[in-house]
């Protein structure tokens, strides 16, 4: 089935042929692979970042490592390498992949290591961290900057931080998964997701955004990732004097507002049509549009050598 939303990308047969980074050796994408021993097979544990490359360049990278070493040591996993040769990893298996353009997205992955026996006890880990970059041709396709998407508002909520923190980017998205499911099966794009108060937190795979009296309003960001794209464009709308606020708002105002959109790495900004069946736009509010360049401008240079 093909992916509908955000996610929707461009096929590239390149991709066939691509090599994988694993611990720093590199292997064709048909010998890339890990242990079933391996703590992120057998249980999710481990932290993960969607970087975009554009212009040759990642964009944002010093803050998508912040955030994985951040990932990290709140699980008390040793990543084993430093962020600076991490990104020499990175760039090599570029290299190597001859992607020195735009239109690159990489999935990093880091696992706490093989287990000597499947349980959930990090003393049991046998082996340094297990680190993956796999960089895919992968663009979004074009009409994603401008089709409206269709959002539900599903039951599985984001649950409090002392249950499993949202915050945390981890390997573990069964929740997200299983909104994303039933998001599919009411016939929308993606899910909208409440906080445990009934206020609206975030998309299973994006962060949400609506547009109210010339205000931009996301969540509070007690109950959602801490966001790239998300934190990114909240600096490029008060830079150009934008008001925006985060802060609780309930269905009720999102049925109500001008506009609304979703945020994210592999696709930046993408504007919302309906919530719920709620009509909110036909067609890209004018907010939408002028935060789509603002951020635009912000990666430009960002990636500029």
């Amino acid at each position: 089935m093909a992916t509908t939303g955000t996610h929707n990308y461009v096929p590239d047969d390149r991709n066939a042929a691509i090599i994988i980074d694993i611990n720093g050796t590199h292997f064709p994408r048909a010998e890339a692979m890990v242990s079933v021993f391996d703590s992120g097979f057998m249980l999710g544990d481990g932290v993960w970042e969607g970087l975009r490359v554009h212009g040759g360049r990642i964009a944002f990278l010093d803050r998508h490592l912040q955030r994985l070493y951040r990932g990290a040591k709140a699980i008390a996993m040793d990543i084993g390498i430093s962020p600076e040769i991490l990104t020499e990893r990175l760039y090599a298996v570029l290299a190597a992949n001859g992607m020195t353009g735009s239109g690159v997205h990489i999935r990093l992955m880091v696992t706490r290591g093989l287990r000597s026996t499947p349980y959930q006890d990090p003393r049991v880990v046998i082996s340094p961290a297990t680190i993956v970059i796999i960089p895919e041709w992968k663009e979004p396709v074009p009409e994603t900057a401008s089709r409206m998407l269709n959002l539900f508002t599903v039951h599985v909520r984001r649950g409090f931080p002392d249950v499993q923190d949202p915050k945390l980017n981890s390997h573990s998205k069964l929740n997200c998964i299983t909104a994303c499911i039933q998001a599919i099966q009411a016939g929308a794009d993606e899910a909208l997701m409440l906080d445990p108060h009934g206020f609206v937190a975030t998309c299973n795979s994006t962060h949400f955004f609506i547009v109210r009296g010339g205000e931009v309003w996301t969540s509070s960001g007690d109950y959602c990732l801490d966001g790239i794209t998300r934190g990114l464009v909240i600096e490029v709308a008060r830079e150009a004097g934008i008001p925006v606020f985060e802060r609780n708002f309930s269905l009720t105002d999102v049925y109500g507002a001008e506009e609304a959109f979703t945020t994210g790495t592999f696709a930046g900004l993408a504007p919302v049509g309906t919530v719920d069946g709620r009509m909110l736009g036909t067609e890209r509010g004018p907010m939408v549009e002028r935060l789509q360049k603002l951020y635009l401008a912000r990666l430009e240079r960002d990636t500029a050598a």
